[in-house]
């Protein structure tokens, strides 16, 4: 398939560390020195709240972009999710990404006490936050509002086909998960390059006319400067076990100088169109070299 994404690269700072405000403000204020584009929160239980911890991280930066990867449309009522977004769209002064998916840990879920249901029902309690965000966007009763009228950029992530078509119709911003299939609720694993091919082939052929406007995403779970010799993990503490050119070619797992990363990453843009990267706080510093190549 031709290539038709020209999108500038993005670079999103994943955060899951800091104990404390003072490291939310520090890791925050070092990724816009680093030349991050924007800074996510994760929303688990077990971590910090993300919507007042977003606040903290705005009122400690002046340039990132503000995103939690990603809001749960079924732990939360949309109405009461978008006033939160909109008060930290407020507050930063326009910089804040919506975030949305349908939630995929059962054990979190228990946890909170709250029913897990089924995937689809699920996805359909996506679908119905996905539309009434895009109403209450331009619904210019709404309050508090959104600073620019045609409202904050929204990431839709996931990797089902409801969630990707859903995607490809509404969202700025697809976040491919770049998952294998799992039994529902089980925890997620590293897909290798096929399934992800498959997946943005899938939503190329849904996007129609859209395709041009809309971004893909994509999570960076390790960056190495020369191939390791020793077993390589993910983010969830899996082993990953793809051959030698899986791994040049997984946008999961960047191996190589800043230069030879570089040349990768404009690869994954042509290739896969992937131009919005979601790096894994472990890597920052690594990464950061190539931000600085690329700029």
């Amino acid at each position: 398939m031709s290539t038709v994404f020209d999108h500038r690269f993005r670079f999103v700072l994943c955060v899951f560390g800091p104990t404390g405000r003072g490291g939310w403000v520090e890791a925050a204020r070092v990724a816009e020195q680093l030349g991050y584009d924007a800074i996510a929160v994760s929303d688990h239980l077990g971590g910090f709240a993300p919507v007042p911890t977003v606040a903290v991280i705005a009122e400690a930066t002046e340039r990132l972009r503000l995103a939690i990867y990603v809001s749960s449309s079924t732990l939360y009522r949309p109405r009461v999710l978008a006033r939160d977004y909109a008060t930290l769209d407020q507050y930063s002064g326009g910089r804040v990404e919506i975030g949305l998916g349908a939630g995929y840990s059962r054990a979190e879920f228990e946890s909170a006490g709250v029913p897990w249901l089924p995937a689809g029902q699920r996805v359909t309690l996506l679908e119905h936050a996905v539309h009434e965000f895009r109403d209450l966007i331009t619904d210019h009763a709404f309050r508090p509002g959104f600073v620019v009228p045609a409202g904050p950029p929204m990431v839709v992530a996931g990797r089902g086909d409801r969630v990707l078509r859903l995607a490809a119709e509404h969202a700025d911003i697809i976040g491919f998960s770049g998952t294998a299939p799992v039994p529902d609720g089980e925890p997620l694993v590293l897909a290798d390059p096929a399934e992800i091919r498959e997946r943005v082939d899938y939503v190329r052929k849904l996007a129609g006319h859209r395709l041009h406007e809309i971004e893909f995403g994509i999570p960076v779970h390790r960056v190495f400067r020369t191939r390791p010799d020793t077993a390589i993990t993910d983010v969830w503490g899996n082993e990953i076990r793809l051959g030698a050119d899986e791994l040049d070619e997984h946008p999961g797992v960047l191996i190589g100088s800043p230069s030879e990363i570089a040349d990768k990453l404009v690869m994954l843009r042509a290739r896969y169109g992937f131009s919005y990267f979601n790096v894994m706080e472990s890597e920052r510093d690594s990464f950061a070299e190539v931000i600085a190549h690329l700029r």
